[in-house]
């Protein structure tokens, strides 16, 4: 049996930002010629080819470099992207529920979409991989995920039908808020999925414990109180409160079991498990908006009065959403994946504001911004006050006066700011 890792480190990705279940193939070959050529470049100095090395060194730099420089504008880019789908299917679905007031349907309609994943990645990986493979050769492959057995009708039941339960019930509860509260805090709420992320990764997985997240997590768990207290404790309010709440417990449930039973997976495999989750939405669920039809819980009316460009649009924009939540950290860092989705909520109240009856009291506004300060918290990296350590050390030498003058002093200097070459590079690796 194929066997996973299930140790998680809450920040090595960021997934979705502190956790992250997909993984860029080739990343463990590429990082071991990175050390292989700096143990060379050294050996070559220690020969005596100092200017060689410096050359060499100096190209490993740039190259470095400029590989960051073009995450970072991918990032940019994604933070657009990720935050524009997040926010454009919130505000969109809190429209369609003014025509065609069924949650569930949606919800179903919406996760029948992810059948798309494999066959958009087999279309990349056709355009990308110099070994292409047939269709049935790279399901065979991806399926090695599940264990040497392959995708079989208990690793069906058993491992994939649990995720998909869990993913209706993210969605189909974040649906149901929106019908009870605005969007502007139907998104920071669900924001505190990444707090219950790390305290679940922390208790199940025995992850590190890392004081900072905890205040995070205190800072998210205030912000839900004063949410709640923000429009007086209203039974209508309470009610979709409790819904984004249970529906970001869902999520960071989805993630922590994932990581704990299958693993990291890579590309393909997460593509083939997402249109799985689909294709098993569409095959064993379809049953359950037909009986709410029927029972007129969730009455659809003539198929003419459906809104399908809204329906559509609400699929669409969640299916790119997961795309890049899922997929963009082979383009760019996950951090930056991860601010756009915060950064859906400053955009979602400025839709509010201008669209529909929304009062931004100083408790909202206090609740809104202590939730997203928690999710930032959530985001810096295990190493984060070495690194302050570091970069508070590197700025008082560089304000120290020279304590030498004439030529014993500029060589000095000259020795310094050599150091300080070789720190700042060996610090940006």
């Amino acid at each position: 049996m194929k066997k996973h890792s299930a140790r998680v480190a809450p920040l090595s990705a960021c997934n979705s930002p502190v956790l992250t279940l997909t993984k860029v193939e080739g990343e463990d070959r590429s990082r071991e010629n990175v050390v292989g050529a700096t143990e060379s470049q050294a050996a070559g100095g220690a020969a005596g080819a100092e200017s060689g090395s410096s050359r060499r060194r100096l190209r490993c730099c740039i190259r470095v470099t400029a590989v960051q420089v073009r995450k970072a504008l991918w990032g940019v880019a994604m933070v657009m992207c990720v935050c524009s789908s997040w926010a454009g299917s919130t505000q969109l679905a809190k429209l369609t529920f003014k025509q065609f007031d069924a949650p569930f349907t949606l919800t179903w309609f919406a996760t029948t979409w992810n059948c798309l994943f494999f066959p958009l990645y087999y279309i990349g990986h056709l355009c990308k991989s110099p070994e292409r493979q047939t269709p049935r050769q790279r399901f065979r492959e991806c399926c090695r995920f599940f264990g040497d057995d392959g995708l079989t009708p208990k690793v069906l039941f058993t491992r994939v039908a649990p995720f998909g339960l869990l993913w209706i019930l993210t969605n189909y509860l974040y649906l149901q808020a929106l019908r009870k509260i605005n969007t502007t805090d139907a998104s920071a709420l669900f924001c505190c999925n990444k707090a219950f992320v790390f305290l679940l990764s922390w208790i199940v997985l025995r992850d590190r414990f890392m004081g900072v997240r905890i205040v995070a997590a205190i800072l998210a768990i205030a912000g839900i109180v004063m949410m709640t207290y923000a429009d007086g404790f209203h039974s209508h309010s309470v009610i979709g409160i409790t819904f984004v709440v249970a529906s970001a417990s869902m999520s960071a449930l989805y993630k922590v079991l994932f990581k704990m039973v299958l693993g990291s997976a890579k590309f393909g495999e997460a593509a083939l498990f997402l249109s799985i989750v689909g294709s098993a939405n569409f095959v064993f669920i379809s049953f359950v908006p037909v009986i709410l039809y029927f029972t007129h819980v969730e009455y659809i009316g003539s198929p003419d009065s459906v809104p399908w460009a809204y329906l559509c649009g609400v699929a669409g924009l969640l299916f790119a959403f997961n795309v890049l939540m899922n997929f963009g950290i082979a383009v760019t860092y996950p951090t930056l994946i991860s601010l756009g989705v915060v950064l859906s909520v400053p955009v979602n109240a400025m839709v509010d504001l201008y669209t529909c009856e929304i009062h931004f009291n100083t408790v909202r506004l206090i609740a809104v911004f202590i939730i997203c300060l928690g999710f930032l918290m959530l985001l810096l990296p295990e190493d984060w006050d070495q690194c302050i350590i570091q970069l508070s050390a590197r700025l008082r030498k560089r304000d120290e006066p020279a304590e030498s003058s004439g030529e014993a002093g500029a060589t000095t200097g000259l020795n310094w700011r050599g150091r300080a070459r070789t720190s700042m590079s060996t610090f940006a690796h």
